[in-house]
């Protein structure tokens, strides 16, 4: 396939681009610094830009069987980035009629896993409370995509580990895994990776943890 990943050079988006490059993809890593980008192979374009220009973005996404995305707050004082730079994103891939796009969001801006005990709801609303407006962002965000004329996904993890790719968790459309507190970037990109062919997962949140 041939590929775009934003926020090529956050944990996300190096994983995305390192795991889709070792399975054969073309890939276009879309970065702001490309000296930030570790990841290196055949098949590779960095495509430098800061997203601010959906005309800019355009030769990016066309053509392109999907684009996914990484982008998203680093830290509550970037809260708004996310909804942000979604819209240049999607403006630029309907102006080239790009349709299919994943994007990483977080599990508590999702619905509340069914059968989660007392433990998980208060942990659940404490981060909520103490990321609160990450979370308006990403919601913000997941707002601008459900209007939008693409085929979007939105991936809802928990808390991210920087531990090595497993390929071995939990996956609910509309939904979340119950008791899923940790998982890892690489596996989050991996199951972005997986999701670009899935049909069930189009116009959908997804769950994940481990």
């Amino acid at each position: 396939m041939n590929l775009t990943v934003l926020g090529a050079t956050g944990g996300i988006g190096q994983e995305i681009v390192r795991q889709a490059l070792a399975s054969g993809h073309r890939v276009t890593a879309v970065v702001r610094d490309p000296a930030r980008l570790t990841v290196t192979g055949a098949g590779l374009e960095v495509f430098r830009t800061d997203l601010s220009d959906p005309a800019e973005l355009r030769p990016a996404v066309a053509g392109r069987d999907a684009v996914l995305s990484g982008l998203g707050a680093r830290s509550r004082k970037d809260a708004g980035v996310a909804a942000r730079l979604t819209r240049t994103v999607l403006a630029a891939m309907e102006a080239e009629g790009a349709r299919r796009l994943l994007v990483v969001s977080a599990g508590p801006v999702g619905p509340e896993p069914e059968g989660d005990g007392f433990l998980d709801r208060t942990m659940r609303g404490l981060v909520s409370a103490a990321l609160k407006d990450v979370y308006a962002d990403l919601r913000a965000m997941e707002a601008e995509l459900t209007g939008s004329a693409t085929d979007w996904t939105v991936v809802r993890p928990p808390r991210l580990q920087n531990k090595p790719l497993t390929g071995r968790y939990r996956t609910v459309v509309g939904g979340f895994p119950p008791g899923g507190r940790f998982i890892a970037r690489a596996d989050v990109a991996h199951a972005m990776l997986a999701m670009i062919g899935d049909p069930a997962t189009v116009k959908q949140g997804v769950g994940l943890a481990y």
